[in-house]
């Protein structure tokens, strides 16, 4: 497919490069207009473990595996249940999937918060000031879990999280960033491993232009394969905030977006 090829495909707008990207979060210049979305009544099939300073929920394959992933929050943090069923997803695909707590203890937003005292939360809880955490992460799974390819998959907080690690950390063998994006840095366009960036068109967190900017410098200054898929018709949080049980209108991009980030994962690590 050419460099500018545009296509679209199964009700998605697909901009596919030979060079690729990381991804972003939602706006940390803005607050995120995030709605919690079908909160799901699930327990999860990991377990909590002790990493260093953070806790974090860990969940293994059936069999053995030296594939991770590290699975990162959204603004409302590392125990909600929708995060817990895509970690397990990847689990029941073959990766140890750890789903960290980047707030390290601190409460995370609630649906009951003031929207404006939303940039006072975020203040001490940046998704680009997750190094520490990011390391002892790393050190446990390549120490403990025997891990020898490990991959990013964040949405919102932590699809900027995900782009961020893409700059940063040049041994994660791949990202998925879900409706995130890193605005504030010069070299948010270098990454150093090939990212998938997911967004949904009725998205009022990162409107298309924001893609559109992302997709045109990724073009310009990207030297690593790189993809923008922008789902029809969704909304923020649809991959991982909707339940497709009882959301059969959006059941298909739901579907679609996950086997997207399965494929991402299974064709770079």
């Amino acid at each position: 497919m050419s460099k500018n090829h545009i296509e679209k495909t199964s009700g998605c707008f697909l901009s596919h490069r030979k060079k690729l990207q990381t991804s972003t979060m939602a706006n940390e210049a803005k607050p995120c207009p995030c709605d919690i979305g079908d909160r799901m009544d699930y327990g999860g099939l990991g377990q909590e473990v002790q990493i260093e300073h953070i806790k974090a929920y860990v969940v293994k394959p059936s069999s053995a595996s030296d594939k991770a992933i590290i699975v990162i929050q959204d603004i409302f943090g590392w125990q909600l249940p929708n995060t817990r069923y895509m970690a397990d997803m990847l689990a029941a695909n073959g990766y140890i999937a750890v789903c960290p707590d980047f707030y390290v203890g601190k409460e995370p937003w609630s649906p009951t918060h003031d929207w404006s005292k939303f940039q006072e939360w975020l203040e001490d809880k940046k998704p680009t000031n997750i190094n520490k955490e990011v390391d002892a992460v790393l050190w446990y799974l390549k120490e403990q879990c025997g891990a020898k390819h490990i991959g990013t998959v964040g949405f919102c907080w932590g699809g900027v999280a995900t782009h961020y690690l893409a700059l940063q950390y040049p041994e994660i063998r791949a990202g998925v960033s879900v409706y995130g994006i890193v605005r504030e840095r010069e070299d948010r366009y270098d990454l150093k491993s090939p990212t998938l960036f997911i967004f949904g068109e009725k998205d009022d967190v990162i409107p298309l232009n924001l893609v559109s900017v992302l997709e045109a410098k990724l073009s310009e200054k990207c030297t690593v394969d790189y993809q923008v898929k922008i789902f029809l018709g969704q909304t923020h949080g649809f991959v991982h905030r909707k339940r497709e049980d009882i959301n059969p209108t959006d059941k298909p991009y739901i579907e679609e977006a996950r086997t997207d980030m399965l494929n991402w994962l299974k064709k770079y690590m």
